[in-house]
């Protein structure tokens, strides 16, 4: 075959190969292409009722957890749209309680949404003995104006969970035992909200902040 024909034909077969590429021939002639491959969609994120987690079987990790917390349950807490999350690490100087700034011996976060919402989590980094966490349940119910909310679900053992007033916000929090750490959340709104919902609202970003801070499995 003279070589300038032989080198027409090659090329005809190399434009050829491309154009045949994801087409399978079938019998009798007939021809089909391939399905485009799909990747399968996310699940979208759905909260947890503190009263469908049980608490008492989480290990948690005594250490940062902030930047696993998801952002559709930091917007649920506040119900919309949400501010900016700051977080802080054991030693570092930090406002470790509204209005109150000291070197935190805990690892924690807050955030700000519209209308006066906001979120709290923090974890203390020393260990908790249980005899220290029995103690810690009881310095919390002392607090002037709180209360134990109807139907509290216990967060972690032992745990408190309360309803306290701050102006025209009211506050509802968990605070609780989970092993040798202990962990507290809590969220804050607008006393128009009403407080079944503030507790419901604070017990599944409470949920959102266990997960966060668990032990991965194995």
């Amino acid at each position: 075959m003279p070589g300038p024909l032989r080198w027409l034909m090659l090329a005809v077969v190399l434009t050829v190969l491309p154009i045949a590429a994801g087409v399978i021939v079938l019998g009798d002639g007939e021809r089909t292409t391939s399905p485009p491959i799909t990747m399968p969609t996310p699940p979208s994120y759905s909260s947890t009722a503190l009263a469908d987690y049980d608490t008492t079987v989480v290990a948690v990790t005594r250490a940062p957890f902030c930047d696993l917390l998801p952002e559709e349950a930091l917007a649920e807490a506040l119900g919309g749209t949400t501010g900016p999350m700051t977080s802080y690490d054991n030693g570092e100087r930090a406002e470790v309680a509204p209005g109150v700034d000291d070197v935190a011996h805990e690892y924690g976060c807050r955030a700000e949404g519209s209308g006066g919402t906001e979120a709290r989590a923090w974890l203390f980094a020393p260990p908790v003995t249980r005899s220290r966490a029995g103690d810690l349940v009881a310095l919390a119910a002392e607090r002037a104006g709180c209360r134990t909310p109807a139907r509290a679900r216990p967060f972690g053992a032992p745990s408190v969970a309360l309803v306290c007033p701050s102006g025209d916000r009211r506050w509802a929090s968990y605070r609780g035992l989970f092993g040798d750490a202990w962990l507290a959340c809590s969220v804050a709104a607008p006393t128009s909200l009403p407080e079944a919902d503030l507790v419901d609202r604070a017990g599944r970003w409470c949920v959102a902040v266990a997960q966060a801070a668990a032990t991965p499995a194995g």
